[in-house]
């Protein structure tokens, strides 16, 4: 319970980053950026996560979890600290970048652990409790995050996690005793580079195609011909790597596979509705800060009654399978209503597609990391568990890009359908663009003459309907990939015994048949 409850505090952080940012985002885009970068604020977390989660695994086995996951909670507040300070908008990015650099070690090597401590058959209901923390963080954040940024400041939600981070530092080395069996390795520096700069460089064309630059332009058709050639390169890397960052035979597992393809999904849509549903709220139904991140409360307390329940129902059956459809099909119903939101949406709608969103994302979240546990011997079981992190942050990351992507194009035309010309060209006039910060800004919004501040609510309730509406295909893929699943009957032993040094570690047990 001791090593757990240092997992439960890496949790909190990394869930806090998230949650009490999300509706503040607003807030920040109109005082430092446009429109157009509005997505680069999470982005950049995402990104770096996306780079570290695949060499996080490997490089626990040779220091041992316990320092790894402790460097990753120092970075983490490190790049809290330094954005709480950030001068200018790009400045946030790099430490948003620093942030989502710790992210990428607490998280993967949280699951780690209880993969190596917790036999699949108890591993639902820790895992729910893990999950309940996160959504426990989830109900705080949003509703503080809206508060401290209406009444004090942006910048004191990053100071915020810094006392988090030093009672979890703590803990941790007081109380965490994670046994370990050190051996020698040889870290795959090509595998990281190829996979890392590949995925950063579909990003970067996925963000700035149609913005930046046009679709058909040299600099995104050559960003998307690099990204390709870089993850090729890394196929052929991974082949011939001693010790391969991301071992390609647990591909042959269709398990692996389809779970792995389903938590993309899970991700974009998840992402999608935390960072673009307070951008409805305040924008379009107008409420203040404070109170579009109350309107995501009712999605995380839905989370944590499912994470919890759905991961004791686990533990008691040994099945998982129906559970994780019916999450899916929540979440659909969810994005359904999110998809037929208009300017006259009250906040009722909102609520109660939040609460069917959580509900789904409450048993889908930490159950398909539990899936990938199964199925995999004691020797890939940190590599399999970043690598289902690794499709996490993917799938956020490329879920806010492609989603951004589509708001960011969709507001000229949108907002042209309501305006006149004229006062569009006025809005637009200034140096970050009015529309963009009135639409952003409610306090500003309030300030605007009442027919174009409704046109501005219209043209982006217009806006954002592709960006939920694409939610729903996403979640469909993710529905089959889980329908081809092969449920197997959870082990009900552990790799080792929580809290025991290495000379009493069990033996390994026998391994799945898929593996």
């Amino acid at each position: 319970m001791a090593v757990f409850a240092g997992l439960m505090l890496g949790s909190l952080v990394a869930s806090l980053n998230m949650t009490l940012v999300a509706p503040a985002l607003p807030t920040i885009v109109s005082e430092l950026g446009g429109l157009a970068d509005y997505s680069w604020v999470p982005i950049s977390a995402m990104l770096a996560s996306t780079i570290v989660v695949p060499i996080a695994g490997k490089l626990s086995d040779i220091y041992g979890r316990k320092p790894l996951y402790m460097s990753g909670i120092v970075v983490f507040a490190v790049g809290s600290a330094l954005s709480g300070v950030a001068p200018n908008f790009w400045f946030l990015i790099f430490a948003r970048f620093i942030q989502g650099a710790g992210m990428g070690f607490i998280m993967p090597l949280s699951q780690a652990i209880i993969g190596d401590i917790i036999s699949p058959r108890e591993r639902g209901k820790y895992q729910g409790m893990l999950g309940a923390s996160f959504g426990l963080a989830s109900i705080v954040g949003p509703a503080a995050g809206g508060f401290i940024t209406e009444h004090f400041s942006w910048r004191w939600l990053f100071f915020i996690n810094l006392p988090v981070a030093i009672v979890t530092l703590v803990v941790v080395a007081l109380f965490m005793h994670v046994p370990n069996e050190r051996r020698k390795h040889a870290i795959d520096v090509w595998g990281s580079v190829t996979l890392s700069t590949g995925i950063a460089a579909a990003l970067l064309a996925t963000v700035w195609g149609g913005t930046q630059f046009a679709w058909t332009s040299w600099q995104i058709i050559g960003l998307y011909a690099t990204a390709a050639i870089l993850l090729g390169a890394f196929v052929w890397v991974e082949r011939h790597a001693p010790e391969p960052v991301l071992p390609l035979h647990l591909f042959q597992s269709s398990i692996f596979t389809l779970s792995n393809i389903a938590s993309v999904g899970v991700a974009m849509s998840m992402f999608g509705a935390i960072f673009f549903l307070p951008v409805f709220v305040q924008g379009v139904i107008g409420n203040s800060v404070t109170n579009s991140g109350a309107i995501l409360v009712p999605m995380l307390v839905s989370m944590i009654v499912t994470s919890v329940a759905g991961g004791w129902f686990i533990s008691h059956t040994g099945r998982y399978k129906m559970p994780l459809l019916a999450g899916l099909v929540s979440m659909g119903a969810g994005y359904y209503l999110l998809a037929n939101f208009t300017a006259e949406t009250t906040n009722q709608s909102v609520i109660e597609a939040m609460i069917l969103i959580g509900l789904g994302l409450g048993i889908t979240m930490q159950t398909f990391t539990l899936v990938v546990q199964n199925s995999v011997s004691r020797e890939d079981m940190a590599v399999a568990t970043s690598a289902t992190q690794l499709s996490r942050s993917v799938g956020a990351a490329i879920g806010l890009a492609i989603l951004g992507t589509i708001l960011t194009q969709g507001m000229q035309s949108a907002m042209a359908k309501y305006l006149p010309a004229s006062v569009l060209h006025q809005l637009q006039s200034s140096d970050r663009g009015a529309t963009a910060t009135a639409v952003f800004d409610p306090s500003q919004l309030a300030h605007l003459p009442p027919a174009v501040a409704a046109a501005i609510r219209h043209g982006l309730a217009d806006a954002l309907h592709p960006v939920f509406l694409a939610g729903l295909p996403i979640i469909a893929v993710s529905f089959i990939a889980t329908l081809f699943i092969k449920e197997v009957a959870l082990r009900q032993t552990a790799h080792v015994t929580a809290g025991r040094r290495n000379a009493d570690a069990l033996p390994e047990p026998e391994k799945s048949p898929l593996t």
